[in-house]
């Protein structure tokens, strides 16, 4: 049940009406080529169907007057470089890119780029000069760490009142997620929780990240989102049901996919309101001019299934307090 879901309509709604009529220069396509660490993100499920709805409100049509080239490395960043190099062949106006890896590489080829989700902190990575002022041809999403880890452990602790040590999962060669992680981890240990550290690289490290836990069970597990965790995920979810250990997770998607919980920003929005960016640069906007921006809506989302089929059980405080409740 979605306790909320008005609230995405009505900010739907007013992102979209007055722009159908920016119909932009007549008789001219733009070029829109998207980058996802993961599998692409086509037309077909979000995000590129948020992404595509969201422009199509702004007067840009596939077919008419806009390509949609989405490119996605699968899991193998190093393909990520190459893949923008494409894009940028078949005279992309921008890319719309997903993770810090991404947006790393973008930086280097020039093309006026808008991160959606998952940049981590783009001034302490320096990917950018300020958010108000980026100062190179990037824009885009923001999140702050350190608040959402102070919401996400408290949801935790609720959960577990007896929260001594957390386990979080990050891949440590992804600056973006090493400093997100960082930022956690101090927020943990500012108020008396452990933090038991599982950096990954591959996903052969899984395997000894599972073994450590075992040998020194934690109480819970927060894990750091990125295209690597991302597609390890349901070895995650077995680990954690396994061992009946409550897991929180960074973005809606995961706790739908079978995660007990998540907290993060809506999705929905971070990529609607990148559709706005994309938008303002097709018409003309330098990225260095437009100030990088921070969700305004975060959603709670609780899996109930998941809860009862693992024998968890959720406190009804926790229940009132999800934005949506899967059953």
């Amino acid at each position: 049940m979605k306790r909320r879901e008005f609230l995405v309509v009505l900010g739907g709604a007013a992102l979209g009406s007055p722009r159908l009529a920016a119909a932009q220069a007549a008789g001219k396509i733009y070029h829109l080529g998207t980058v996802n660490p993961g599998p692409p993100m086509t037309d077909t499920g979000p995000p590129g169907n948020i992404l595509i709805r969201a422009l199509a409100e702004r007067g840009y049509i596939v077919g008419q007057n806009l390509t949609f080239d989405a490119r996605g490395a699968m899991g193998d960043v190093a393909k990520i470089p190459s893949l923008l190099r494409e894009l940028k062949a078949r005279n992309a106006d921008a890319f719309v890119v997903v993770g810090y890896p991404a947006a790393l590489a973008a930086k280097s080829i020039g093309v006026p780029t808008v991160g959606a989700n998952g940049l981590g902190d783009p001034v302490e990575t320096r990917l950018i000069d300020s958010l108000a002022h980026p100062g190179g041809n990037i824009t885009g999403i923001s999140d702050v760490a350190t608040t959402l880890t102070t919401k996400r452990l408290s949801l935790l602790k609720e959960m577990s009142p007896k929260l001594q040590k957390v386990a979080m999962l990050w891949n440590k060669d992804d600056l973006g997620m090493t400093l997100r992680y960082q930022a956690s981890a101090k927020v943990a240990q500012s108020i008396g929780v452990t933090v038991q550290a599982l950096g990954v690289r591959e996903p052969d490290d899984f395997n000894e990240a599972f073994a450590v836990m075992n040998s020194d069970l934690p109480d819970a597990i927060l894990m750091v989102a990125d295209s690597l965790t991302m597609l390890n995920r349901r070895r995650v979810f077995e680990f954690a049901a396994a061992k009946r250990l409550p897991a929180i997770y960074e973005y809606e998607t995961l706790a739908r996919d079978g995660g007990l919980m998540s907290y993060g920003p809506d999705l929905t929005e971070s990529f609607e309101r990148a559709a706005a960016l994309v938008d303002r640069i097709f018409k003309g906007a330098s990225p260095a001019d437009l100030p990088f921006e921070q969700p305004t809506r975060y959603l709670f989302v609780l899996n109930l299934k998941t809860a009862k089929s693992t024998g968890l059980e959720i406190p009804n405080t926790l229940l009132a307090l999800a934005d949506e409740v899967i059953e």
